[in-house]
């Protein structure tokens, strides 16, 4: 495809390879396809001097070659054949898909590079580019070191000339996110809505598919600290499961009304191995079904089917996002939505942003949870049909990526 036949070569950078599982493949997938769907040329470029994570050993690794075997066929199958490139510059001859000169010309070929959650370090190479996109994907941090004056933190975000987050909030006088001298543009995750199109009828269950516990990158901010684990927030909804039961009407007469008689709940954690026997007790002591998030992460159809399978998502938001109230939203929340499925989800500040209260809904404490449910269970086709109707008007590739890229003037 010749760039006057397009509107542009677009190359977007991320952690595709980095991490290789499900949900940041949809993740990237979803930009990919949406801005071929509007006209732009676009390539996967991954240059990083980063390790890999490498989910059969569920640790770091040198050696992306595993991580490659899973993600290119999958490029590959969606019309990115010879569109994309893992390279490791710090690594001898560590490169995958396009040659390295040919990663070189792109970057001088391309009108843009989007680097999408930050994660893509800004070398001389990457400055060839006329145009690079920041898209800020977990709000907070980087903005409180950045007026903390850390240097690395500024130099990154000096390398771009346009700063997107998903932190719709920020910036506004109800968020306590610091925003310096930067200008940062709202945004929200793309959903290529048709991969997540859904015919069943709903389960039994609510879930979600997570990291339990996350540590190093909690930040010190005024005075407190500002956490970046989810075991913090599941915690305080633990009874969650067992205050459901007794809350929980019987069935209305109308079957129309589709109630589930007990609704159950399933988290689908990643655990490290010291940690899985206590928390799985711990879950499981309360009413909690307890699912492997890594296996379920594994395969882009296990993956999908789970979310598609459910009854409904419930999930909590970390700490830096609900406390500043950033406006944050999760892309696998929205997955949940693009699949019809309703999103019970911690409010961050994103009601002001999103319609709540029919197929998705914020909640600040466990009446809003049992609240939510019984909304759902009193009509939960209409709910379903809400929930996808959100993905439609708020998160459809074609309209995120094509705001997105207005305002960035390209």
């Amino acid at each position: 495809m010749s760039k006057s036949a397009t509107r542009g070569k677009i190359i977007v950078s991320g952690i595709l390879f980095w991490y290789p599982l499900a949900g940041v493949t949809y993740q990237f997938l979803h930009y990919l396809l949406g801005l071929r769907r509007l006209g732009y040329d676009p390539y996967y470029i991954e240059d990083s001097g980063r390790w890999v994570y490498d989910p059969r050993l569920n640790t770091t690794s040198g050696d992306a070659s595993g991580n490659v075997a899973m993600v290119a066929p999958i490029l590959e199958a969606y019309g990115f054949a010879e569109r994309w490139a893992y390279r490791n510059p710090y690594v001898a001859g560590q490169c995958y898909g396009l040659s390295e000169a040919r990663i070189r010309e792109l970057y001088k070929e391309a009108d843009a590079l989007l680097n999408v959650t930050g994660a893509q370090e800004i070398r001389e190479e990457q400055m060839a580019c006329p145009r690079r996109i920041y898209i800020e994907s977990d709000p907070f941090a980087i903005q409180v070191l950045a007026d903390q004056g850390d240097p690395a933190k500024i130099a990154m975000l000096d390398a771009h000339d346009t700063l997107f987050t998903f932190g719709e909030n920020v910036g506004q006088a109800d968020c306590a996110v610091p925003t310096g001298h930067y200008n940062w543009l709202p945004t929200r995750q793309p959903v290529a809505l048709d991969l997540w199109d859904n015919k069943g009828g709903g389960g039994t269950t609510y879930n979600t598919i997570t990291t339990w516990h996350n540590s190093g990158k909690n930040v010190s901010y005024d005075g407190d600290v500002y956490y970046w684990t989810k075991d913090r927030e599941f915690e305080k909804y633990l009874d969650l499961p067992r205050r459901a039961l007794l809350s929980t009407p019987p069935p209305s007469a109308s079957a129309s009304s589709q109630r589930a008689t007990h609704p159950q709940f399933e988290l689908a954690v990643q655990l490290s191995e010291d940690a899985r026997p206590a928390v799985q007790r711990l879950l499981a002591d309360h009413g909690w079904q307890v699912a492997d998030a890594v296996h379920i992460s594994n395969d882009m159809g296990r993956y999908r089917g789970y979310i598609q399978q459910s009854r409904a998502e419930f999930t909590v938001a970390r700490d830096q996002y609900t406390r500043p109230r950033t406006g944050w939203f999760s892309d696998r929340s929205a997955c949940y939505l693009a699949a019809g499925r309703p999103v019970i989800t911690q409010e961050t500040g994103f009601s002001k942003y999103l319609p709540t209260g029919k197929g998705l809904f914020a909640f600040s404490t466990l009446e809003d949870i049992l609240a939510a449910i019984d909304v759902i269970e009193s009509d939960y086709a209409r709910n379903c049909r809400a929930a996808r109707a959100i993905a439609e008007e708020y998160f459809a590739a074609e309209k995120v990526i094509g705001s997105l890229m207005q305002r960035a003037g390209l």
